[in-house]
């Protein structure tokens, strides 16, 4: 018989006495005290302290597959008798499955090599082999705990380069050295890190081998920090754990029976230094993320600065002495002599093709725009902090089913200005057509995750609470703000339309409106690629993300960038007397969302270890679903953005 140990780590949880509370909290995240067992309600201790310290365990996952799998499903040490808690929608959506788990610890009592439970395997069973060869996966792709302590992460620090410490929010459940001896993930830190006392940690030798972490070190107080440090020991009985052995392994090649056993030790440290309010600090500190956040500030403030002084030079420079000059013709010989973007005023506000379809695209793109600005500024707020969990997503899907009526009316004051009379079908396809993509690819990768038994799978009544705000509040706002929309006359222009249209001359190469929506998209990403970076990070190589105050400032020089540089375009092919402005405007800001994408596939191949169809499946899958978002978004407001440019101009335009 073959005994493995699963040693889990070291856990050291940092707590703080704090003498005043007068400090103002979010809803939903007020401090917790904590007192000695026997010490609660007595006099001069804060009322209501708790002596339990309860861990909840969380989903697992990997920078190496996109499908996370729930804590219980790798069978580790589980307890079923409590209720887990309740989750929000925004944690469903991001596949979160808080559970509660069987460590529990009392307040400043320490704890050596507690054993937790016993697994039992024999691998001549088909499900105990199945069960390993789960486990033996999970190690392979580096799949990592989270585990939570006073709603903090209890996160796995260790030293990098240049001397500094980073703080993951996460710990591996073991690591792998393969068949040529080569040690991989978690390995090859615990083989290098000198906090690991014992020297055997280092002894990662064994070919074709799995190392499985197991034990856990943790500290009335606020907790202020929960630390990890995953270790491997080789017990001289399960049953009664010494924490004293060699690593325990479990060789690729290996059957027989085996029984593997989880034990955890808990130290308290007392620390007055830290604020209860800052005990996120040393988490966030040690992602070396703000000097890069400035430079990439900088760089889209620079590209700002351009395109204004361009658009100003045109504004009152160019724009000023044509207006000047047009305004001083007499005669319409003087008239017929001039060219530009003053000879296709008859014919610059005529209804573009597909209507229909730039109408409903622009309702989409006001509810999407008015949701990532309330999102952001609540952000920014600090009402979204990663304290709150599926806070973020939560708001945003909250945000657009009550934002509706404004997509509805929208939709219907342009289609009826473009002329349109079936405003039925327009309704429809506000209501349906761009959110019906997006449900719809969602619903297929969440068959695929169903398939895959990932924790990520929403579950069924999930989905049919989601149609239901769709159905039930999203479509019946839009209807209302498509009521007052058509039921307001049409948007009154400064000109009037000829009733033949003006034949558009022979365009250069950089007139043509392929170049220009190219040319078009470029400069608004290079405002945000650093960003992307950032935001990608933390979707799926799960890096916490906090900078919503940079988020929030690139978001604005986004919408500046993007409607200065279609305004320019479109000044550009006004005078060369190319009057299509409608839907090369929104085409031409909407290009970032090309680059987005291309960017994210240079992400994924340069940047991601993601194995496997389904993980891949489902990358690009969730990708285009954002490019998709991202489209109508900047589209819309290179729309809106021609559209005040084009009415300003001609509105101060004397025309016969």
């Amino acid at each position: 018989m073959c005994s493995l140990h699963r040693a889990r780590g070291s856990v050291l949880v940092i707590f703080l006495l704090l003498h005043s509370a007068t400090s103002f909290y979010l809803p939903g995240l007020a401090p917790v005290s904590f007192c000695e067992p026997g010490q609660t309600g007595k006099e001069n201790e804060v009322p209501d302290c708790k002596s339990t310290i309860e861990i909840f365990v969380n989903r697992l996952d990997s920078v190496e597959s996109v499908l996370p799998y729930e804590y219980t499903a790798f069978d580790f040490c589980a307890i079923d008798s409590e209720k887990r808690p309740s989750e929000n929608l925004g944690q469903v959506l991001f596949g979160e499955r808080i559970e509660p788990s069987p460590y529990k610890f009392e307040f400043k009592k320490k704890v050596d090599c507690k054993p937790v439970c016993t697994k039992s395997y024999n691998t001549n069973k088909p499900e105990d082999k199945a069960h390993l060869d789960f486990l033996k996966k999970g190690m392979l792709l580096n799949y990592q705990h989270h585990w939570i302590v006073d709603n903090m992460p209890v996160t796995w620090c260790y030293d990098v380069e240049d001397g500094q410490k980073f703080c993951n929010p996460g710990f591996p459940i073991g690591c792998y050295v393969t068949e040529a001896g080569r040690p991989k993930d978690a390995c090859v830190v615990n083989s290098v890190k000198t906090f690991f006392v014992s020297s055997f940690q280092s002894d990662f030798k064994d070919k074709d081998t799995f190392y499985v972490f197991n034990h856990n070190e943790a500290a009335g107080a606020r907790l202020v920090a929960a630390k990890m440090e995953p270790k491997s020991y080789k017990h001289t009985k399960v049953e009664a754990p010494d924490c004293a052995g060699g690593p325990m392994y479990l060789n690729n090649k290996f059957s027989g029976e085996l029984k593997i056993g989880y034990t955890y030790s808990v130290q308290f440290v007392e620390d007055t230094h830290i604020r209860w309010a800052s005990r996120w600090d040393y988490i966030l500190e040690s992602m070396p993320h703000t000097n890069i956040q400035w430079f990439s500030i900088m760089n889209s403030l620079v590209i700002v600065l351009f395109l204004s002084g361009m658009v100003a030079m045109i504004m009152l420079r160019t724009l000023h002495k044509d207006i000047a000059r047009y305004n001083q013709m007499d005669s319409v010989e003087d008239a017929q002599e001039e060219f530009g973007w003053k000879l296709v005023h008859g014919d610059v506000f005529r209804p573009p093709r597909k209507g229909m379809l730039l109408s409903v695209f622009l309702g989409s793109g006001t509810q999407i725009f008015i949701m990532m600005f309330v999102t952001l500024f609540f952000a920014c707020l600090g009402f979204l902090s990663p304290a709150n969990r599926g806070a973020l997503m939560t708001c945003a899907v909250v945000l657009w089913v009550l934002l509706g009526t404004p997509a509805g009316y929208v939709a219907a004051r342009f289609y009826k200005s473009f002329g349109g009379e079936k405003w039925k079908t327009n309704v429809l396809l506000t209501c349906f057509l761009c959110p019906g993509v997006v449900f719809a690819d969602f619903f297929v990768m969440n068959l695929i995750l169903w398939g895959e038994g990932s924790s990520a799978a929403m579950p069924f009544g999930t989905l049919v609470a989601i149609l239901a705000l769709w159905f039930c509040i999203s479509v019946p706002l839009t209807f209302i703000g498509a009521y007052f929309g058509f039921k307001k006359t049409g948007i009154e222009h400064p000109v009037r339309t000829n009733q033949i249209p003006r034949q558009i001359p022979e365009q250069s190469f950089y007139t043509r409106s392929l170049p220009g929506i190219v040319m078009g998209g470029i400069l608004p990403f290079g405002c945000i690629f650093i960003q992307l970076f950032f935001i990608l990070n933390s979707i799926w190589s799960h890096q916490m993300y906090y900078m919503f105050g940079f988020l929030f400032l690139v978001f604005i020089i986004l919408v500046i960038t993007c409607s200065e540089a279609t305004i320019l375009l479109c000044y550009f092919h006004l005078c060369a007397e190319d009057y299509h402005w409608q839907w090369r405007s929104f085409l031409t800001s909407g290009f970032t969302a090309v680059y987005f994408l291309v960017y994210a596939i240079h992400y994924f191949f340069s940047k991601l270890q993601i194995t496997g169809l389904a993980s891949t499946i489902l990358y690009f899958g969730y990708t285009m679903i954002m490019a998709l978002i991202f489209f109508l978004f900047t589209g819309t407001i290179g729309f809106f953005a021609c559209f005040w440019f084009v009415t300003k101009i001609y509105s101060v335009v004397k025309v016969d």
